[in-house]
């Protein structure tokens, strides 16, 4: 065998990050327009509630715990596997919990969807970003699942090296678009 033939990706993993690609495209997108429309009249500025500072913190918590629990699963630790997905798990629906109360905090402070400002995009942006964890949350639960009932014909790392890369990078996109409204969001 060549050495180009061992070398080559998986086809989960190569389509995972052509999905994150154009992901990565349509936040651009997305905060290039904040942006832009950001020095138009009328312009609103929002100041973000405490609680997306603490979704955060239980985001990058959840990161820690799929490492190790990746780290598990290819150490043959199916204990402490599950245990850690568990845990993964329930911090990325306490994350989207805390998300939505974000929203419900910007709503009381009279920051809604109507109107021209940082609000608008900022339920835009936020929202989009919570459904695809909404979606990583959905993934764990099937590897969760699959952990407890499911029976290993091959003991392949893949599927937990796919959702680990998937929930890494929702985190990595978290702390960016928190990082954009912070800096540019205040304008």
């Amino acid at each position: 065998m060549s050495n180009a033939t061992t070398q080559r990706m998986h086809p989960h993993k190569f389509t995972l990050w052509i999905a994150m690609g154009s992901l990565i495209m349509m936040f651009a997108g997305l905060t290039s327009a904040f942006i832009v429309k950001s020095n138009q009249v009328g312009w609103k500025p929002v100041s973000l509630p405490n609680v997306f500072w603490v979704s955060t913190i239980v985001i990058v918590l959840s990161s820690a715990t799929i490492i190790a629990a990746q780290r598990a699963f290819k150490n043959r630790n199916l204990a402490t596997y599950r245990l850690l997905m568990i845990v993964t798990l329930l911090l990325g629906s306490t994350f989207i919990a805390m998300q939505w109360q974000g929203f419900q905090a910007l709503w009381a402070q009279q920051i809604t969807f109507k109107g021209s400002g940082a609000g608008q995009f900022l339920y835009v942006i936020f929202g989009l970003h919570a459904l695809h964890v909404a979606g990583g949350v959905i993934a764990l639960l099937v590897m969760v699942t699959r952990a407890f009932i499911g029976r290993v014909k091959v003991y392949s790392s893949v599927p937990v090296e796919i959702a680990s890369t998937y929930w890494h990078f929702v985190d990595l996109l978290w702390i960016y678009l928190l990082v954009f409204f912070l800096v540019l969001g205040k304008n």
